[in-house]
Formats: C-alpha cells, sequence, structure tokens
C-alpha cells in the first residue's frame, strides 16, 4: 500500500513539473512573439518601397516590352533621418533613370539617389518630406551567433513583410555586382523576400544591425546582410562626399582570434586580426606578397581586429602609397610593405 502511494506521488510530482514546463515554454514563446511584434510595428513606418525604373537593356531595345515592364524595379529601402535620407541596396538604384519611394502610410515620393557604393552594395537614396519615421543603426560588432534577427521588407508598397529567426553565421564574405568581395557579411536564417532588397536587419531592440541584400540569388532560406558598422561607415561618406574612394588590397578574408600562445609570445596589443582567405592575382597584396593563411594584426601601426579596422584603414590616402602591414605567418610577425591601388 505504501509503496502505491509513493509510486503515485512521484507520477504526479512528475505530471506537475511538465505542466509547468509547458506554462514556461509557452510563456517563452510568448515573450519571443512580443518582442517580434513590438519591434516591427516600431522600425514598420521607417521602411519604404522603392520602385525604379531603368533603362531597357540594349538587346532588348526594339523589342515590344508591355510599358508597366520597362525596365522596372523593386525593392526595399529604409529612413535613417527625418529629412528624408534612405538606405537601400547598391544593385536596387544603381543607374536607375526615375525613383519612386512610397512610404507605408501611403504617401509617394520622387526620390534620387545620392550616392552609390556598389563595393559593398550600399546606396543613399534622398526624398523631400516632413513628418518621416526613422531608424537607427546598431554596433554590429556586438553582434553574437544565436541573438534574434527580423528582416523587415516593403517588396510591393503599402505594406511589410517580416521574416525573423537569429544570427547565423558572422564574418561571411560575399562577391559584389562589380566582381569585388563584400566583406562583414551577417547571415542568418530570417529568409529574405522577393523585394526586400535593401531593407533593415533588425534586432530586438530595434536597431538595424545589417542592410539586407540579395546579390547571391540562389540563395534559399537564408538572408545576407551588410554589416551595420561597416554600411554606417560606407553610409556617412556618400552623404558627404556622394561616393566612397578607398584603397584596395585585393583579399578575402575574415575577422579572427588569436591564440594565446601568440598573444602571449608576440606581446601583440590586440585579440584577434584579418585572416586570408584568398588573394586576387596580380592584386596589390599578391604584389606584396600576402598569401592565404596569413593574418593581419596591424595596418600602420594600429592594431587591425576586424574587417571594419581594415575598410576604415584603407581610405583615400592610402592610394598609391606604401603602407606597413604586421602579418602573422606560420607563427612568426612579419613586417609587409603594400601599395593599395584605387577601388573602381
Amino acid at each position: 500500500m505504501l509503496s502505491f502511494l509513493a509510486t503515485e506521488g512521484a507520477a504526479g510530482a512528475s505530471s506537475e513539473q511538465k505542466r509547468r514546463a509547458a506554462e514556461e515554454d509557452a510563456a517563452l514563446l510568448d515573450a519571443y512573439s512580443q518582442t517580434v511584434v513590438r519591434v516591427t510595428q516600431r522600425v514598420s513606418d521607417a521602411v519604404v518601397h522603392l520602385k525604379v525604373q531603368k533603362p531597357q537593356p540594349q538587346g532588348q531595345r526594339n523589342r515590344p516590352v508591355p510599358p508597366n515592364q520597362q525596365g522596372d524595379g523593386t525593392g526595399s529601402g529604409f529612413l535613417i533621418s527625418s529629412d528624408g535620407y534612405l538606405v537601400t541596396n547598391s544593385h536596387v538604384v544603381n543607374g536607375a533613370t526615375h525613383i519612386e519611394a512610397n512610404l507605408p502610410d501611403g504617401r509617394s515620393f520622387q526620390a534620387r539617389v545620392v550616392g552609390d557604393d556598389p563595393a559593398t552594395d550600399i546606396a543613399v537614396v534622398k526624398i523631400e518630406g516632413d513628418n518621416l519615421s526613422s531608424v537607427a543603426f546598431g554596433a554590429s560588432d556586438r553582434l553574437q551567433v544565436g541573438q534574434i534577427a527580423i528582416a523587415i521588407g516593403n517588396p510591393y508598397g503599402f505594406q511589410y513583410s517580416v521574416t525573423a529567426g537569429v544570427v547565423s553565421a558572422l564574418g561571411r564574405t560575399l562577391r559584389s555586382q562589380n566582381g569585388r568581395l563584400i566583406d562583414d557579411v551577417i547571415q542568418t536564417d530570417a529568409a529574405l523576400n522577393p523585394g526586400n532588397s535593401g531593407g533593415p536587419l533588425i534586432d530586438s531592440h530595434g536597431l538595424v544591425i545589417g542592410v539586407n541584400t540579395a546579390v547571391i540569388l540562389p540563395a534559399q532560406g537564408i538572408c545576407f546582410a551588410v554589416a551595420s558598422n561597416l554600411a554606417q561607415f560606407v553610409v556617412g561618406k556618400l552623404i558627404l562626399e556622394g561616393r566612397v574612394r578607398r584603397g584596395y588590397l585585393g583579399i578575402g578574408a575574415q575577422s579572427v582570434p588569436l591564440p594565446a600562445k601568440w598573444l602571449n609570445a608576440l606581446e601583440l596589443p590586440s585579440k584577434g586580426g584579418i585572416q586570408i582567405q584568398s588573394v586576387e592575382p596580380g592584386s596589390p597584396a599578391a604584389q606584396a606578397g600576402i598569401v592565404a593563411g596569413d593574418i593581419i594584426v596591424q595596418f600602420e601601426g594600429k592594431p587591425i581586429d576586424s574587417i571594419d579596422d581594415l575598410h576604415k584603414g584603407l581610405d583615400e590616402k592610402t592610394i598609391g602609397r606604401a603602407v606597413a602591414l604586421w602579418v602573422l605567418r606560420n607563427g612568426n610577425l612579419q613586417r609587409i610593405s603594400a601599395t593599395p591601388g584605387e577601388l573602381k
């Protein structure tokens, strides 16, 4: 009898634990939903639908094409200021003859390209309006794999679409339309819907952590986004100067942490570096003797911890001028002199 009661009590406790666990899971799921809904509502008014007209390809100019299909394209963008500056992809607006920006509140504006940077697939467009909602950039260098990522787009105007997931990987590289590598790319499983290219990738606080891009068209069920630190740097240059003049070395690279034994033995001031994944034939890096596997730890005497640091270092002042790189190769620290070319 006692044995039976003991067994029954254990079963009851097990059932109660399961019930509480189920309630906790439901609360967590509800919190996740509330986060996505809250962030979407906060950001969606700043997400713009872009209807773009481009010249018809030369080989098709003599073919009859319906008026609504003559070089038309579509994409998304997002406002970063109340005076009408918005960010989108270069491939959305590059070469456009007419851009129409439609806001979720029903207003429509003619837009003009302020600056375009195909090397990072980032462009800045300007509209003239008032009472405009905007979003702010977050710090992509603080991202962690596994955190919430929300992709928002306005693919057809007067509505927005949302996909949510997590940051799947950091430090990816993609090849842009002009053949250059885009470094510091975020990969997330928040799917990129058609027409959402150029929209923001948002964190759980409603900050922009990336600019969604559809450079790799075959990608299904995943989203690639240019990290916000790089995007913000490019956007600032485009607004102030209309373009980004930069030096280039001709490398594909990603940020990596440095082993503790190297930090201690070589007394390096930084905890990370940039590992070379590939070197373009005939590039300044190839001419300087840089090879795959090298890890750049200093650029002109300054520590290089991330791709962003290298992008900022390779400004217009480095074009055609020899710069000093310190690299780790086979556990040894070496100084290499390289002369950046101008990124076209």
